[in-house]
């Protein structure tokens, strides 16, 4: 089910691009941006999930926790080295993602756990599928498809019923896909 939303979020042209080469500086870094906003925006979400998750999601849940404040360090440093300024607006698809992990915070835990599960596995799927031995972003597609990531999506997924929250899967797929549509230069009709 889902089956094209899967396939548009997991291998969008924005990826094709990073796994060629093809993407421009300029789009990467906007995306790049934005995604540590959105990161900051999770860490908030899944850290209210962790408190009020049934205790066997805790342990799964704290360690994202963790993970994300490493990666919002990790982003800093890039910002750094990139010369990009983290303390910028969110753009609409940041904000619109935002106003659905707001909306989540008042959903059933089960729901919520299955939206951060459809979150890390696109992004697990999306960066494991732009690896590319030739592109100059290898260290951000390797940085985005380690074991121990897939690990914590396999976590994840054991807390997740997808079937009986479609629509929140459809939701985060059509959230996701709008992200990555977003780094990308707009054409005039």
């Amino acid at each position: 089910m889902h089956d094209s939303l899967w396939t548009a979020a997991t291998r969008h042209l924005f990826l094709d691009a990073v796994r060629d080469g093809t993407i421009t500086d300029e789009a990467f870094n906007r995306w790049l941006v934005q995604d540590a906003l959105f990161v900051a925006d999770l860490l908030t979400f899944q850290a209210r999930l962790l408190a009020r998750a049934p205790r066997p999601a805790q342990s799964v849940l704290v360690n994202g926790c963790a993970a994300l404040v490493a990666e919002l360090d990790w982003f800093e440093e890039q910002a750094s080295r990139r010369g990009l300024d983290l303390d910028t607006a969110p753009l609409p698809a940041t904000l619109a993602y935002r106003e659905l992990l707001h909306r989540l915070d008042s959903a059933p835990a089960d729901e919520a756990l299955t939206a951060l599960w459809v979150i890390e596995r696109v992004y697990l799927l999306a960066w494991s599928g732009a690896k590319s031995d030739d592109s100059p972003f290898a260290e951000f597609i390797e940085h985005w498809s380690t074991p121990e990531f897939a690990e914590y999506v396999d976590g994840l997924e054991r807390l997740a019923d997808p079937e009986r929250h479609q629509q929140i899967v459809a939701d985060v797929l059509e959230h996701e896909i709008d992200f990555w549509d977003m780094a990308l230069p707009r054409t005039r009709d």
